[in-house]
């Protein structure tokens, strides 16, 4: 690199810019923005290690070079300048040890220091976030060599003594074992490799933002801040293509009948005694060309393991959906719907049993509640989205009265009610929180997001998704004894299709000794058994459950609103929020403006179940 090109780097830096420039043979340098840090590592030309150089592009600012390239001008600018900066500046050269034929093998780290003027603190802070990077639960073992040269053995060292004197930059060496590999071939091993790139990469910002608070006047408030803020074309090609697969097709209308309200009259004309067939929408999608498209996406393209994991996840959950298409109507049909959202766990199936045996969970007389068609509902539903217009004129979502769906949905952001469809009046409000003030919203908010998965739906975003349509209802204060019993039933009704039981016998149990009228129980297993074994329903109450579980412990609410997320990445999507990628959400639920739900909200702080909800709507 020639001064002239080492200059307009710095210049670049000074002027708030980012930098990502190919170095000769077939190196790069990478400086997201100006942070007081660098990862090095120098390629040997005969010997390219992809898979280490992958454990470097995870940070915001990262050299890799050709091991004959000399980098001191370089450095010495970088250090300079970010000295300048932020008062001192960390180089981080990482190299592979020698892969060990232990059984298993060693897994360790060696940090190597300078003698004199060692940043003891530092180094101490360095082993502990290095112990977390754990694999197969073993904490590795770590040693700290204190030398003159802090490099790979055998290469030179990136600045001499006399350099890093001149310069002021703090130099450390990290020798990494690569246990992610076949000792003998020397072959990746896959997971291991991602698994043990991604606890590097947070050890490693731990280790910066230690760095940052004990040397420099940079004050990041999280070690996530350090990460990177840019959204990559790589990153944007990955999610716009696996949304339009997620919008190529719907699974929930291609597995819900279209004749449900013919079936239920043909049910009841046979009383009750009869299989009933169920007709669906004709499939409109080639499961084999959609699988093609899907695994010709190039998911490998994206650096940031954060991402990387989070795509990797919705593509393995389209692929079950897909599945769940062409398998529509056969016996293949349950397995795959029991693989996308699981089996009732015990816990959760006793919870159901204490829902059901609740004499204050009696269903309520249908015939003495009043009731809105679905003309005088969808007028309803319309008000609620003006509301919401009024807030942010870029919502867009539309009231659609359908004759070829069963009751009411979300689909792709817009609001669907089936021509037969009645909704009791003192459910109205829980009806529109549930749809509107949380599917749609949701959707809405995803749009505003750097991803599109996030409208989409993360991959299992389904219980809490769902759970929070639930809240919703809790917090309007039409979460009724009868709406919990329901969702128990849901649960039994899953239980029951999952272990074999036929769908007469499924109706029986909920209408005969469960006690749900006969239209209610029809409903219940007629979701349940659609498209030959769909086992979504258990969601509801798992996920609501979760959710208060989630909340008790003092996590906040209003970022579960920011898209379609799902509870298992919460973590990583704090990260990004932390990163400043993803957003606070655009619109917020009416019910977090009105204060009759603000007593409501208080007590989730504290700790309320769900047979606590059961005592309140009693």
């Amino acid at each position: 690199m020639t001064d002239a090109e080492t200059e307009t780097i710095v210049k670049t830096l000074r002027a708030g810019g980012s930098v990502d420039c190919a170095l000769e043979g077939g190196g790069r340098l990478h400086i997201e923005r100006p942070l007081p840090f660098l990862c090095v590592y120098r390629r040997q030309a005969d010997h390219a290690e992809p898979d280490t150089e992958a454990l470097l592009t995870t940070q915001a600012a990262y050299l890799i070079a050709p091991v004959e390239t000399d980098l001191s001008e370089l450095l010495c600018a970088l250090t300079h300048y970010h000295q300048q900066a932020f008062g001192a500046y960390l180089i981080l050269e990482l190299w592979n040890g020698r892969t060990h034929h232990d059984t298993p093998p060693p897994h360790a780290f060696h940090i190597v220091s300078p003698p004199h003027h060692a940043p003891a603190e530092l180094l101490e802070e360095m082993e502990t976030a290095l112990l977390r990077v754990t694999i197969h639960r073993q904490q590795p073992r770590i040693s700290v060599d204190y030398r003159d040269e802090t490099a790979a053995p055998g290469l030179p060292p990136l600045l001499s003594t006399a350099r890093r004197a001149e310069c002021g930059c703090t130099a450390l060496g990290l020798e990494i074992n690569p246990v992610y590999r076949d000792p003998g071939s020397g072959k990746t091993f896959i997971f291991a490799h991602r698994a043990f790139r991604r606890r590097l990469n947070r050890a490693l910002k731990r280790i910066f933002y230690l760095f940052a608070h004990r040397c420099t006047t940079h004050r990041p408030p999280h070690y996530h801040a350090l990460g990177p803020r840019v959204v990559t074309p790589a990153v944007r090609t990955v999610d716009a293509a696996l949304a339009r697969i997620g919008d190529g097709f719907d699974l929930l209308l291609h597995v819900t009948p279209v004749n449900s309200e013919q079936a239920w009259l043909d049910f009841r004309r046979h009383h009750c005694e009869r299989e009933v067939e169920f007709l669906y929408r004709p499939r409109t999608i080639d499961p084999d060309l959609m699988k093609r498209q899907l695994y010709a996406i190039e998911l490998e393209a994206i650096e940031d393991p954060t991402l990387a994991d989070i795509f990797a996840a919705k593509r393995n959950e389209l692929d079950r959906q897909i599945t769940l298409v062409a398998d529509r109507n056969t016996p293949r049909f349950l397995l795959g719907s029991r693989q996308l959202f699981g089996d009732v766990e015990p816990e959760l199936m006793n919870l159901a049993n204490d829902i059901l045996a609740d004499e204050r969970a009696a269903e309520k007389n249908e015939s003495t509640t009043e009731m809105l068609d679905a003309e005088t509902f969808a007028q309803r539903a319309e008000r609620e989205l003006t509301y919401y217009r009024r807030l942010d004129p870029s919502f867009n979502a539309r009231v659609e009265v359908r004759d070829d769906i069963a009751g009411i949905m979300v689909s792709q952001g817009n609001f669907l009610i089936g021509g037969a469809a009645q909704v009791p009046v003192d459910r109205v409000d829980a009806a529109l929180a549930h749809e509107i003030g949380t599917h749609v919203l949701t959707c809405h908010n995803g749009r505003q997001q750097p991803f599109q998965e996030l409208r989409c739906g993360m991959a299992g975003y389904e219980p809490l998704q769902e759970g929070l349509a639930v809240l919703a209802e809790y917090l309007s204060g039409q979460l009724g004894a009868g709406r919990l019993r329901q969702l128990a039933g849901r649960v039994l009704a899953v239980r029951m299709v999952s272990d074999g039981t036929g769908f007469i016998d499924t109706f029986r149990v909920l209408h005969k000794e469960q006690g749900f009228g006969a239209k209610a129980a029809f409903m219940i297993t007629m979701r349940t058994f659609r498209g030959g074994g769909y086992t979504k329903d258990a969601v509801y109450l798992r996920g609501l459950v979760k959710l208060l579980d989630h909340l008790a412990q003092g996590h906040d609410l209003q970022t579960l609103y920011l898209g379609k997320v799902a509870q298992q990445y919460l973590p990583l999507i704090e990260e990004l929020r932390w990163r400043r990628i993803l957003a606070p959400p655009a619109l917020l639920p009416r019910l977090f403006t009105l204060l009759e739900t603000a007593g409501r909200r208080d007590r989730l702080t504290q700790g309320i179940t769900v047979l606590n909800m059961l005592e309140e709507a009693a």
